[in-house]
């Protein structure tokens, strides 16, 4: 195995997500130290998704090509190709598209503490393979992140989103129950207010496990 890769942004798969296309860096290099993924949208389109990063990780945004404006911590920053935006956790920041085929590529982790990663661009991919009626490629991608992280309420409850949209509602059903049974909390305030999951609401389980 090789200690080196090279690769262009260029070569990594596109994956439509609110507006813009994620290109799933990390997934792609198996980074382990860090997070790191880069976004592509024309002129309008969100780039980063506001947002205070409250996990406790600071980032870092690179303008790859074209121009972005940032909206971090109550500034507004224009943002030409070429530009690096320093953000610390708890600041609230997002960006948008100023030009066609605008890229911004964000890394992040939390100092002091070892890298997770928690796989939300695999949600990203799973979804978006979903859409495009490849159910069985979206649903393996959600198998590989539930096992990667059998502790964590969040893969299990985004399975369910996905089997809800996608797939069969007695598996929906199975992965939200096992969501509740990890942190009950979190999953039930998601579940709440989430439109993946309205085609369960109609369904007695939902309320038993909604409340």
């Amino acid at each position: 195995m090789r200690g080196y890769e090279f690769l262009s942004l260029d070569e990594l798969e596109r994956f439509d997500y609110e507006g813009s296309q994620l290109l799933p860096l990390r997934r792609r290099l198996g980074l382990r130290a860090f997070g790191a993924n880069a976004w592509i949208a024309d002129a309008g389109g969100q780039l980063v998704p506001p947002h205070e990063e409250d996990s406790g990780n600071e980032e870092l945004y690179v303008v790859v090509r074209g121009r972005a404006r940032f909206e971090v911590g109550g500034e507004t920053l224009d943002a030409p190709a070429g530009t690096l935006v320093h953000v610390a956790a708890g600041t609230e920041r997002t960006a948008v598209a100023e030009e066609n085929g605008t890229i911004v590529l964000a890394a992040g982790a939390t100092p002091g503490e070892a890298f997770v990663a928690h796989g939300w661009e695999d949600t990203v991919v799973a979804f978006a393979h979903g859409r495009a009626g490849r159910v069985a490629e979206g649903r393996a991608a959600m198998q590989e992140l539930a096992a990667r992280h059998p502790g964590h309420w969040g893969p299990s409850y985004n399975f369910a989103c996905f089997e809800a949209r996608f797939g069969d509602a007695d598996a929906a059903f199975e992965h939200l129950r096992r969501a509740f049974e990890l942190d009950a909390g979190q999953a039930r305030g998601w579940a709440e207010r989430d439109s993946d999951l309205d085609p369960l609401r109609d369904d007695p389980r939902f309320q038993e496990l909604v409340g």
